[in-house]
């Protein structure tokens, strides 16, 4: 099966609401396939600057976008109730006239993420963070296929637990799960539409250990659908530019192109998403560079 290859941005709500519509109504104008927000409390970097709340301004940035697909990259599994969260979804799925992809992850630890210290949240153990997000996966699965959930988790239930409207997307919005550990891969194996990972353990990794990084874990998805009967091929596979390298690539289209190429060709990953944290006028005409220039020949 050939797999479409698709091209996203990621933004981060840290602009005035005027000048967001601005920034998402630019990238819907370039062609790109997907736009993403970011799921924080606050700016784990600047947390006092100025930052929006992802699924609120999702929703108003449906409204404003007509073509482009839209979602969270990734939505953090500490900050809701599952139930609630797969509610906005289906809320979004129909303001937008199905264009949600829902993106989810277990969100950062307390080390990276003021979060928890602001507003008194529990920073659960790896281990059980792992785990709760496999009970919160399985319900939001659940609650956007079917009209009336039931679910008993140890840390999560449902009773009678009743979506109407049905969504617009069948058989449910597709779900995009952000991976790394072996655990995390299992599940993605499982549940996903698409796989979401990022090869970069540091600020500076080296790109030939991003790549490695990434070409062992898509071995081991394979793997991990192969062990429970999903052919390999039915998963997207998704890289985030996130390194300082990767970060970068929008300033040479020359590189851009190469790692494309590298990724798409020996590892297999057909959806590839650019991060996109300021909106000033090199940043605009680079990206605009490679929308124009570059992705149309490596679709």
């Amino acid at each position: 099966m050939r797999k479409s290859v698709r091209f996203g941005v990621l933004t981060i709500q840290n602009l005035p609401w005027e000048r967001e519509v601005e920034r998402w109504k630019l990238i819907e104008r370039l062609g790109f396939d997907n736009v993403w927000l970011a799921d924080h409390f606050t700016d784990p970097v600047n947390p006092t600057g100025h930052w929006f709340e992802s699924w609120t301004l999702l929703a108003s940035l449906a409204v404003v976008t007509k073509r482009i697909r839209i979602g969270t990259l990734v939505s953090s599994i500490p900050l809701r109730n599952p139930a609630i969260l797969a509610r906005q979804a289906l809320t979004i799925d129909h303001i937008s006239n199905g264009r949600l992809e829902l993106g989810i992850g277990t969100g950062v630890p307390g080390n990276r993420d003021p979060v928890y210290k602001m507003i008194g949240i529990e920073d659960w153990s790896a281990k059980e963070r792992v785990n709760r997000f496999k009970e919160q996966i399985e319900m939001i699965d659940r609650l956007l296929r079917q009209g009336v959930s039931n679910y008993k988790g140890k840390f999560y239930k449902l009773n009678e637990a009743a979506m109407n409207p049905p969504t617009i997307q069948k058989p449910r919005p597709p779900l995009t799960i952000g991976a790394i550990g072996n655990s995390m891969l299992k599940i993605a194996a499982q549940y996903a539409d698409t796989w979401n990972t990022h090869g970069a353990s540091e600020w500076d990794t080296p790109v030939d250990k991003i790549i490695n990084n990434v070409r062992m874990r898509a071995t081991l998805i394979d793997k991990y659908c192969e062990e429970i009967g999903r052919d390999p091929e039915t998963l997207n596979r998704s890289i985030l530019f996130y390194s300082r390298f990767e970060r970068n690539i929008i300033n040479s289209k020359d590189n851009f192109r190469k790692l494309v190429r590298q990724y798409k060709e020996e590892i297999g990953i057909n959806e590839f998403i650019i991060y996109f944290p300021f909106f000033d006028s090199k940043q605009i005409q680079n990206i605009t560079s490679l929308a124009n220039e570059v992705i149309p020949n490596l679709r």
